[in-house]
Order: structure tokens, then C-alpha cells, then sequence
């Protein structure tokens, strides 16, 4: 306690000498920004970018910065009331907002984390299987892997329970995993751009928005388009299929919905208080916000220089395609056949004449089926050998940062599900209960044996699920923000509470309408889980406003019917007396 409270004053002494003095404390003091940006910084982030480079190039970097802007804000606004209260965000907002803003916050952030640990052992397995180690990339090997990482995710989630120094050094080493891959890439674009390759001009307006892209094609693609004749509508459509699901997954990666349930245990577990508001929003900005921005810039620019537009990167030196994408392209040709045969005629051609048929496919359809097919690790690591000009060292580079970076994030996950499960149950954050959550987590490891599709991909439609959720956790802080039973006089005021309030509703707006019309529009088979779901929460909102509404009017009146019973007991006692 002592070392708080000391930590507390330096902080006081240092913010009453000027700006000068309270940016140096705050650089000195930060932390939690750095661990909000080691979990952003996942498999989930290096795979939303990567994709985002290859399918628009340069168009879309502006998206993660706003992103994550967005985020911070929303991450800044739930410092502050767990600073401003002492307590968990999940009690206040119970007891004081809505219950069901509460569960579906907590419920949502077990689901994102059991969701988003099936792309990480997926991503983890492919670096190993395609990059590391390709004599495992069978059934026995992958349970070997997938055994090996869940094993020491656990034993380090145990060490975390028990409070391991041990610990740290495992930090520092995920760290340098990570930080070779960033590196790596900060490196292409300084090669590019002396090489000439990488084009600042557009790389400088990629960063100015650009909504278009959410329903039309990038301009990459047009010149093929236009080859396409009467087929163009079904390379249209799957191309904005495609830029729609990268963009949602990038946006959701950026700030996760388990990151903002994250949040607040990590100050409460440091005993910082109201005096670390500054702090913690300056952590924010800067330990989460700049490595964020110059990692995944580095990663879409690198990647939009190697394969955007090109489709000759999906094919060998021999002129054929790369083993690892044959089945995506087959898919992409096939279907673009059927829409010219019609399915019941294509498959009553024989086998050798449909591969007849694919392969007289025009020039431009096999190039953009060749541009569009879904790249995995063995082709991203292609995008450092410019760099090292070596394929074997630039394959063991990447395997291991993906693996490094797969494996921090599966620890971190694990970690949160852990404080969930121990949150909603009302149990301490510590113990078997810590533990049994976090092994819940663990359930991706089912990941690379279920899904068949290039292993990074994988991370795409788990983000878009998880992005469906964040509006819950949104509209939680911003009612927060503004509710005078939780912070009371620490409640922002004036031309402070417009700013709040203006910049919270720009982030819950513009995530919120794009989260409802994902929900809303996206199609998981059959049945319309997304709008069900839209309009049971919507029912279940009134019904939790209601019962909270009731509950307060109980206490209200049980507290008067004691204050009378007291005033009672008070007069009968004065008239006795008299």
C-alpha cells in the first residue's frame, strides 16, 4: 500500500509542476495501455490487415485508425468510472443502468473470447505447419501443436493465478516474438519505398476515409472487371462481399468487446484511483494508439505492395497455382462456371470436361480468381522475403511472429474469460473458478480440425461476431458516463460533459449503426439469427429497464416504511417517556 500511495503523490507533485513534469510521470508510470495493446495487437489484427492490403491495397488504411480512435474513447470513458467508483463497471451498471446491459456486456465478452480463440490455435497451427515445421502439417501433427500451445497457455494463466515473476520474462519473450514481425514489416515499407515500389501519394490518401468501399469494388479492379462482359455482377458481388467482411473484421479487432470488460480489472488490480485518470487516458493514446497505428499501417502496406492487383502472386514459379490456394481458386473458377452452365448442367459434365471448362475460362476471371482466393500463412511470409531475400529465413521470421502472437493473445484470452466467469459467478478473481474460466477459453483448440478454409481467413467471420457485440458494451459506458447514482460529483460537467458526450456518441453511433446493419443483414444460413437476436435484446432491454425501474421503487418504499417505523418507535418512546 505503501507504494501506491507514494505512486499517488509523485503523481499530484508532478501534475501541480506543469505540463512538462506530468507527461514525464505519466510515460514513467504507464502500463495498462501496453497490455490493451498487446491484445489488440493479436493474430486477429495481423490477419484483418494483411486481408485489407490485399483485396484494396492502399484505399483502406484510414479504417483502423478510426478504428481505434473509436475505441480509445470508449476505453478512456470506462477508466474513468472504474477510477471515479472503485468498483466493477458490471455491478454499477446492474444496480444502476440496466441488468441486461450488464449480462449481455459480460455474456458477450465469454462469448467473443471462446469465439476469438478458435482463429489464434488456427493461426498458431498454420505458422508452425506452413512456415516452421511443413512435415507436421498433417492430423498427428496438428494435435501436437495444438497440445503443446494449450499447454503452455495454461500453465502460463496458472502462473498469472499464483503470481509468478516467471511470468514476466514469458511477457518479454511473446513481446520480441511479436516485435520481430512488426519490425519485419516496418522494414518491407522502407525497402519498398526506396525501391520505389511503394507509391506515397496513394499511401498518403488511403488515410483520408472512404465509405465507398463498403459497396463498391476497389479501383484496382476495374480494368478486369471490365473483361468480364455479363459476368462482371457475379465478380462485383463477391468482391464487395469480401471488402465488406474485412472491414467489419478490422473494425472489430481494433477494439474488442473483451478488451473493454479487460479494462477495468487491470486498474483495479494496480489500486489505481481517481488520481490515475490523467494516466490512464494518456496510457491509452499513446501506448495503445501509436504502436497500433504504425503496426498495422506497415503490415496493409506491405501487403497491398505484394499482392493487390497482382494476380501472379498466387501462382509459383512454374506458372501454377500455390498448392495451399488450389482449393480456394477451384471454388472461386467453379462457381463462376456454374453461373454460365447452371448448376444441374455443370454437374452432369464429367469430371475431365469441368476441368475442361475451368480452364478455358477467360483470361480476366481466372485473374481475378487468382487476386480474390483467400491467401494463408505461406503466402503472407512471401511478402518479407523482398526484405530478407531469402524464402526460408523470411518463412521462419513470420512463423515465428504468428506464432508469438497467436499464442499472447490465446494467453490473454484465456486470461479475460477467467475474470469473466469469476465476475458473473461472484466469485474472487483468483482460485479454481479463475482457472476452470480460463480453460473454457482453451475450447478453440478444436479450431484447425474443424475449419477448412485458409487458417487466417478464420479470423475474419469470428470478428464479425464479435463486432456485433461491442454496441452492447458501448451503450453500457455511455449511460454510464451520465448517470449522476454511479459517479455522482465525479460525473463530467459543463463544456467537459458536452465533449464527453459528443465524442461517445460519435463512437456508439457509427459502430452501433454499422454492428445493427451486419446483424441485421448478414446471413449465417437459413434462419435470421441476427435479426432475432436485434429484436430479443431490444424486448429483453424494456423488460430489464422495467425490473430495474420496480426494484428501485421496492427500495424506495421499504426504505420509507422504516423511516416511519423509526419516527413511530421515536414518538411512542416520547410519550412514554413523558
Amino acid at each position: 500500500m505503501a507504494s501506491i500511495e507514494s505512486e499517488k503523490k509523485y503523481l499530484a507533485q508532478a501534475e501541480a509542476s506543469g505540463i512538462f513534469n506530468t507527461l514525464l510521470a505519466y510515460t514513467r508510470l504507464s502500463g495498462p495501455g501496453w497490455l490493451q495493446s498487446a491484445i489488440t495487437l493479436g493474430g486477429g489484427s495481423l490477419a484483418s490487415s494483411l486481408f485489407l492490403g490485399v483485396l484494396a491495397g492502399y484505399s483502406l488504411l484510414w479504417l483502423q485508425p478510426v478504428a481505434i480512435i473509436l475505441g480509445i474513447i470508449m476505453l478512456s470513458a470506462i477508466s474513468h468510472v472504474t477510477l471515479s467508483t472503485g468498483q466493477s463497471p458490471f455491478i454499477s451498471i446492474n444496480n444502476e443502468i440496466n441488468p441486461v446491459l450488464g449480462w449481455g456486456w459480460a455474456i458477450a465478452t465469454i462469448m467473443a473470447n471462446l469465439v476469438w480463440c478458435l482463429p489464434q490455435f488456427s493461426l498458431g497451427t498454420a505458422a508452425v505447419t506452413q512456415n516452421l515445421i511443413p512435415a507436421l502439417n498433417n492430423t498427428g501433427g496438428k494435435v501436437l501443436i495444438c497440445a503443446f500451445i494449450l499447454t503452455i497457455a495454461f500453465l502460463v494463466v496458472r502462473a498469472y493465478d499464483k503470481g509468478s515473476t516467471g511470468v514476466k520474462i514469458f511477457d518479454w519473450v511473446l513481446k520480441i516474438m511479436v516485435g520481430i514481425v512488426v519490425i519485419s514489416f516496418f522494414g518491407v515499407v522502407i525497402k519498398l519505398s526506396i525501391s520505389g515500389e511503394a507509391n506515397w501519394g496513394s499511401i498518403i490518401a488511403g488515410f483520408v476515409p472512404n465509405f465507398s468501399l463498403f459497396s463498391s469494388p476497389a479501383e484496382t479492379y476495374i480494368p478486369f472487371l471490365e473483361e468480364t462482359g455479363e459476368f462482371r455482377s457475379f465478380w462485383e458481388t463477391k468482391i464487395i462481399g469480401l471488402q465488406q467482411d474485412v472491414m467489419i473484421s478490422a473494425a472489430a479487432t481494433a477494439v474488442g468487446i473483451n478488451m473493454t470488460f479487460f479494462m477495468p480489472f487491470v486498474l483495479l488490480t494496480r489500486k489505481w484511483g481517481r488520481e490515475h485518470r490523467g494516466l490512464a487516458k494518456f496510457d491509452l493514446w499513446t501506448a495503445l494508439l501509436i504502436p497500433y497505428m504504425i503496426a498495422t499501417s506497415c503490415v496493409v502496406i506491405a501487403a497491398g505492395a505484394r499482392f493487390n492487383g497482382k494476380p501472379e502472386s498466387a501462382f509459383d514459379q512454374k506458372g501454377q497455382i500455390h498448392f495451399n490456394l488450389q482449393k480456394g481458386y477451384l471454388d472461386l473458377a467453379t462457381a463462376r462456371a456454374r453461373m454460365e452452365w447452371n448448376d444441374t448442367t455443370f454437374d452432369s459434365f464429367a469430371p475431365v470436361q469441368q476441368d475442361a471448362i475451368l480452364e478455358s475460362l477467360p483470361l480476366a476471371d481466372r485473374q481475378l480468381a487468382a487476386m480474390l482466393v483467400k491467401r494463408d500463412a505461406f503466402n503472407l511470409a512471401d511478402s518479407l522475403e523482398s526484405l530478407f531475400e531469402s524464402k526460408a529465413f523470411s518463412h521462419y521470421v513470420f512463423g515465428i511472429g504468428v506464432l508469438g502472437m497467436a499464442l499472447s493473445t490465446i494467453i490473454i484470452l484465456m486470461t479475460i474469460n477467467g475474470h469473466a466467469i469469476c465476475e458473473v459467478l461472484g466469485k474472487p478473481h483468483s482460485g479454481p473458478t479463475f482457472r476452470v474460466g480460463a480453460l473454457l477459453a482453451g475450447i478453440g483448440v478444436l479450431g484447425p480440425f474443424f475449419w477448412q478454409d485458409a487458417a487466417f481467413w478464420l479470423a475474419i467471420p469470428t470478428s464479425i461476431l464479435g463486432f456485433t457485440l461491442i454496441p452492447v458494451a458501448y451503450l453500457s459506458f455511455f449511460l454510464l458516463m451520465n448517470n449522476i447514482q454511479v459517479l455522482g460529483r465525479e460525473r463530467p460537467q459543463g463544456k467537459s460533459r458536452m465533449i464527453w458526450n459528443a465524442f461517445m456518441l460519435l463512437a456508439l453511433g457509427l459502430m452501433g449503426t454499422a454492428a445493427v446493419y451486419v446483424a441485421w443483414n448478414k446471413s449465417w444460413g437459413p434462419v435470421p439469427f441476427g435479426k432475432i437476436a436485434l429484436i430479443s435484446f431490444g424486448i429483453l432491454m424494456l423488460i430489464g429497464h422495467f425490473s430495474l425501474k420496480n426494484k428501485k421503487l421496492v427500495k424506495k418504499v421499504e426504505g420509507l416504511e422504516m423511516k416511519l417505523s423509526r419516527l413511530a418507535d421515536k414518538l411512542s418512546t416520547q410519550k412514554e417517556s413523558s
